[in-house]
């Protein structure tokens, strides 16, 4: 099954970053945050991508030209300006399958991707999104009159859920799209929430994005461990 990995965006809250190269490209330890995410992939034998290139495309195309690995990788040019709804859609057309995979190229969790296509396949729906519970970023407290009660860290499974990215689609939820400026999340998946054919899996286990340099940060401290989270239970 072939994974669409959206790697065009500018990446403005991460700018230290991103005014030499695109998101996806960030170093977590010594490899690009799209490697790790695309090692989620490889560690369920899926090895089979298509990346969805915009912003500084070129330092992606570069990389790929020079990856020494058993994957099979392609990019495709999807514009600079193009919306997550157009870069799916000009992506997919690069291919015929009836279904696949779509992940945002800087966020990464330990899914059990084996475990989402069964789901997928099993509901019947057109969409399928992983939701997950948000980092937790905050302390939480109590209070009673003014007094604080209680004060601690916010643990992850207290948050409610959200997109964590990690689609699997039916290539007739393509027609949910309907011009290349929309947002996906913002249009085509509330147009599938309409006609019910969008369905959630949920994943409790780690999950993280990477959207500022203190995330970068934690997430290349985790990728130095011999298993980073995103990787564990699962063997390559």
């Amino acid at each position: 099954m072939k994974v669409i990995i959206l790697a065009g965006g500018y990446g403005t809250r991460i700018s230290e970053e991103t005014d030499t190269k695109p998101k996806p490209m960030v170093l977590i330890d010594d490899k690009p945050i799209i490697w790790h995410v695309m090692s989620i992939y490889a560690a369920h034998g899926i090895k089979d991508f298509v990346i969805a290139t915009g912003y500084k495309g070129e330092v992606i195309h570069e990389w790929v030209n020079q990856l020494d690995s058993q994957w099979n990788v392609q990019t495709v040019d999807t514009g600079l300006d193009t919306q997550t709804g157009g870069r799916i859609k000009i992506a997919a057309d690069k291919f015929n399958a009836d279904s696949f995979l779509v992940t945002y190229g800087d966020g990464v969790g330990n899914v059990n991707i084996t475990e989402l296509i069964n789901f997928h396949q099993n509901h019947g729906k057109l969409a399928t999104v992983t939701a997950v519970r948000p980092p937790a970023r905050f302390g939480v407290l109590h209070s009673s009159n003014g007094l604080v009660t209680d004060f601690g860290e916010k643990n992850q499974s207290d948050s409610g859920w959200i997109n964590g990215g990690f689609f699997a689609l039916n290539r007739k939820s393509l027609d949910f799209i309907l011009d290349n400026n929309e947002p996906f999340e913002a249009f085509a998946l509330p147009r599938l929430v309409a006609s019910k054919e969008l369905m959630a899996y949920h994943h409790s286990g780690f999950w993280k994005p990477m959207d500022t340099l203190r995330e970068r940060n934690e997430l290349s401290q985790m990728a130095a461990n011999p298993t980073p989270p995103w990787l564990n239970g699962f063997v390559i």
